[in-house]
């Protein structure tokens, strides 16, 4: 799966117009020597998703945790006591183990090789451009960035300084997902008719309307919001946690429903079951070129060069998925779950089918070989810029022109603002 050499056409999105050909980037420019047998890993934002991560990449043999940074001082205690813990328990001791409050501090450190990033989708864009820079590989989570114009400015870094990144669309190593796909591209459906895809219910983009509080002690707010404007805090935006006694996440943070902080289920949902319709479409590393906002009893939906429509909306039983509808057939396959029309397209239902440790396992690997992961950076990018541009159109209610290659709405202005927003607090991207 490695990526040779491949043309990014970088716009500017604050200027919405021109168009600027940026040089051809080849992943092997910028050789590295293997780390060898074990990755050292370091955490950025070690939150409640960053927990589940630790316990997967902690199972690896390859695998050393060896530092930790978060703008919350208890989550960083947590972090720290999870680590040693784990280590504990296999009766051995982490051989080196630091936490920082400044993710920077992390990234100058020569004790890590790699970073996982689990931090509020506005950081990611700029956090990765920085571990690019310090050479250090990322896993990073979905949706790859908050908006289009970062996604293309993380495309370009990863290139240019050699970086491997694998974007946390899990699905992509899950059997049932990849028999799906497998599929529909060889035709077992016959010619696709349309592809559902269902992400939930969408608050999106409801304002920023929940009631201020005092920030708690131990949490620098300023720097959680980072690149934002200013706003309140609340305890849903950075779910409070306990140590004693033991108290974790009651909840899933709320920044990701508000349209100043996150993108809502479009992009939440969106960047995994988006990113399976357009892998089935062939469109993973193109996009769509029309999307039409909801009308009437009519869905979002999204058209691509071949004239395909993707349409958001719920289907069967409600649950999150994908529904490529053929002319022989359908084929729907969603967390856990996988069937067909056709009696011949079948799957066992065990563990190996539904399962994602590989995901994690070829990150390593991707490292150790310096190879692209199964989700480069580009993939990442297309599928979230098709979540991303769904809401625009949904926002500015009425249908938009997209083109996939220069990543511009042609010369429509107002939407070509609505590509990235100008970064606050003295922050800057690149």
């Amino acid at each position: 799966m490695a990526i040779s050499r491949r043309k990014f056409f970088l716009t500017s999105a604050l200027a919405g117009a021109g168009l600027t050909l940026a040089p051809e980037f080849s992943f092997a420019k910028t050789k590295r020597t293997s780390f060898g047998k074990t990755v050292r890993l370091g955490f950025i934002g070690v939150g409640r998703q960053a927990m589940g991560l630790m316990n997967r990449f902690m199972q690896l043999p390859e695998v050393e945790v060896t530092a930790g940074a978060d703008v919350y001082e208890i989550k960083r205690k947590r972090f720290e006591e999870r680590v040693k813990a784990a280590y504990a328990q296999r009766g051995t001791q982490p051989l080196s183990l630091k936490v920082y409050d400044d993710y920077r501090d992390l990234l100058a450190s020569s004790e890590v090789d790699a970073v996982v990033i689990a931090t509020p989708d506005h950081w990611h864009a700029k956090i990765a451009i920085d571990a690019c820079r310090a050479k250090k590989d990322i896993y990073l989570e979905k949706p790859l960035t908050f908006t289009v114009y970062e996604g293309q400015q993380l495309v370009k870094a990863v290139r240019e300084n050699g970086t491997v990144l694998a974007v946390g669309s899990m699905q992509r190593s899950a059997i049932n997902f990849q028999t799906a796909v497998a599929h529909v591209q060889k035709g077992s459906i016959g010619k696709i008719q349309e592809v559902l895809v269902h992400v939930g219910e969408n608050p999106f983009p409801k304002p920023f309307d929940l009631t201020p509080e005092t920030v708690p002690t131990g949490l620098d707010w300023k720097a959680w919001l980072g690149p934002l404007p200013d706003l309140p805090y609340h305890p849903n935006l950075n779910p409070p946690i306990s140590l004693d006694p033991v108290e974790n996440e009651k909840l899933w943070a709320a920044w990701r429903w508000f349209k100043e902080t996150g993108g809502g289920l479009m992009t939440d949902w969106g960047a995994h079951m988006i990113d399976i319709a357009q892998w089935g479409l062939n469109q993973d590393r193109k996009g769509p070129v029309e999307i039409i906002p909801p009308m009437g009893d009519a869905p979002l939906t999204y058209r691509f060069a071949d004239g395909i429509p993707m349409k958001i909306t719920s289907f069967d039983e409600g649950r999150q998925g994908v529904k490529f509808m053929g002319e022989k057939g359908w084929i729907k396959v969603s967390r856990g779950n996988f069937d067909s029309s056709l009696p011949e397209i079948s799957l066992e239902k065990n563990d190996e089918n539904f399962n994602y440790t590989q995901h994690y396992i070829d990150f390593i690997e991707s490292i150790q070989r310096r190879k692209d992961p199964i989700v480069p950076v580009e993939i990442g990018h297309s599928t979230c810029t098709s979540c991303t541009i769904g809401n625009i159109a949904k926002d500015l209610n009425r249908p938009l022109k997209w083109d996939p290659i220069t990543q511009h709405f042609g010369d429509d202005f107002e939407a070509n603002t609505k590509l990235h927003y100008t970064y606050q607090n003295g922050i800057s991207l690149v």
